[in-house]
């Protein structure tokens, strides 16, 4: 089959099965949550984890040591008793007795489980917990989860505007100070001051654990002193990796975000690991160490009224380059409209505008090469034996009659990367969460309750396809092609609403642009019939 097909059709169709690999893909593979760690006794998971001292080798691996005497001492209490609640417009924030951020809630409305209970950011079982200190020394990283920190004020803080707390911890050979500054944003300052010295690593936590799926990327992201960006997928850390001056450190899932950033002096990030290759961040410590953090939502406007640089920590994968700068497009239309579902609608209508020149040379070809067909047939069925002299004469036959056979291909390929940008916006940005479109369209991030744009957008692509000219006349290919409205339905009935709309528009101004074309091409048609007459 493949022998018969012009290039023009190979190119379609390897472009169409890729596409339809990439979806099943998503569809198909989305790995599975990984599993709870299974060791409850917090002291004694944190004696196996905390880093050496040695940041020049390799060998900083975390450092391990028998702790089954922690268990009988009755100390795995600490960790879960709440030493201090902050409270803002936008999260409450609990701080326990080891003076870590041990749960984020998202107050927003918008910020809802299935159920309808507000979004918890971090999963309880997972360790290290946000502005959470591992000694290198064993049995000063042991005492320290056996002692519980100190403070000195009200329990519960609900704070407009930016609001200083203190918490101490004595362990006897060593005094820990924690002085952070939480903002109503959900960022905060951190300074930590050890009085004899002892060398500590302190992480930004384990990574939010709301929403993990095959579709977007989650694990950690680090943005190098030179500005290079390096992200570790879960189940991709090798084990101790060192980076020097970092800016950021980042932990994320899809739409959340736990971080420490410097940009004056940088940090000497570890990037670590569980027991199921899932990276985990630490911070190199010193006698006074002062950084930035933020827990909470991957909003862009947020992270930038932060530190616009933060803004890096919203990744969209291969395609970020693109993807970016469609993001800014969409959030200024978005500020222009007023609403998230209208201002994609307008997006994909200015993106087809911009390409329809290049468009339009592609669609005229493919009504050329249509006309064509039965010559192309003729010279394929005359010399099928012979591919230098079919060659020829096909290369002949386009020049006479002033035809590109990838004319039709190259609008395609240019919207590939365009489409996988979108994709990775409209799937990525925690903007369109909650965001409603009309009627029955309430989540633009979660897909159509009614199935209601699936539909639309499979009968739209079974109409362009129906009016498209092709050039192939081979019944199994287009017995594919008939089918494939179909399958794209089946497969966007569980994407996000936001991304089936992009899907549905571009689909109706397809059929737009190529009822324009059909138009111009007969009219040429008949103004040449005039001409020969």
């Amino acid at each position: 089959m493949l022998e018969k097909m012009s290039t023009n059709q190979r190119v379609i169709l390897a472009t169409v099965l890729s596409l339809l690999i990439f979806v099943a893909y998503d569809y198909f593979f989305i790995p599975k949550q990984p599993p709870k760690q299974s060791e409850t006794n917090t002291t004694q998971y944190v004696a196996k984890s905390a880093p050496q001292s040695n940041l020049q080798a390799p060998q900083s691996a975390p450092a391990t040591s028998q702790s089954s005497k922690v268990n009988e001492s009755g100390a795995t209490k600490l960790g879960t008793t709440t030493l201090l609640h902050v409270k803002s417009k936008r999260f409450e924030m609990f701080i326990d007795d080891l003076g870590r951020i041990h749960q984020v809630i998202l107050e927003e409305k918008r910020y809802k489980t299935e159920s309808g209970e507000q979004i918890k950011l971090f999963d309880e079982a997972k360790l290290p917990k946000p502005l959470e200190i591992r000694f290198s020394d064993i049995a000063l990283n042991e005492k320290a989860f056996k002692v519980p920190y100190s403070y000195q004020g009200p329990k519960a803080l609900d704070i407009k505007e930016k609001t200083k707390i203190t918490l101490t911890q004595d362990l006897g050979s060593e005094k820990v100070k924690k002085i952070v500054t939480i903002y109503p944003d959900g960022h905060y300052e951190a300074t930590i001051e050890l009085q004899k010295g002892h060398k500590y690593f302190i992480s930004p936590g384990y990574r939010p654990n709301v929403r993990v799926d095959g579709y977007t990327l989650h694990g950690a992201l680090i943005k190098e002193k030179d500005g290079t960006i390096t992200i570790i997928e879960d189940g991709d850390a090798k084990g101790t990796e060192i980076f020097k001056g970092a800016k950021i450190a980042a932990a994320f899932d899809r739409y959340y975000t736990t971080l420490f950033y410097d940009f004056v002096k940088g940090m000497n990030v570890i990037v670590s690991k569980d027991a199921e290759d899932n990276p985990i961040l630490f911070v190199e410590g010193s006698p006074k160490l002062t950084l930035g953090g933020y827990v909470g939502p991957k909003e862009y406007e947020t992270l930038k009224a932060i530190h616009p640089e933060l803004t890096d920590v919203i990744e969209y994968g291969f395609f970020t380059f693109i993807a970016k700068p469609m993001f800014l497009a969409l959030l200024a239309l978005y500020h222009w409209i007023g609403n998230w579902g209208w201002a994609i609608v307008a997006l994909t209508i200015i993106i087809r505008i911009i390409l329809f020149p290049l468009t339009l040379k592609g669609m005229l070809s493919m009504q050329k090469l249509k006309d064509l067909a039965p010559k192309i047939k003729e010279i394929q069925q005359k010399y099928k034996g012979d591919p230098q002299k079919l060659n020829a004469h096909m290369m002949q036959l386009y020049k006479k009659y002033k035809v590109n056979p990838m004319g039709g291909c190259l609008p395609m390929l240019i919207q590939i990367p365009i489409f996988f940008a979108i994709y990775r916006v409209l799937l990525n940005s925690i903007e369109l969460k909650g965001a409603p479109w009309i009627l029955w369209i309430t989540d633009l991030s979660s897909k159509d309750p009614y199935y209601v744009l699936p539909v639309l957008m499979g009968i739209t692509m079974f109409i362009h396809q129906k009016i498209t000219p092709t050039t192939i006349t081979d019944p199994m290919q287009k017995k594919i092609f008939t089918y494939l409205p179909i399958v794209f339905t089946f497969f966007f009935l569980t994407f996000p609403a936001g991304l089936t709309l992009y899907w549905f528009t571009n689909n109706i101004l397809s059929i737009i642009q190529q009822l324009i074309v059909n138009k111009i091409f007969e009219a040429r048609k008949a103004a040449q019939k005039e001409q020969h007459e």
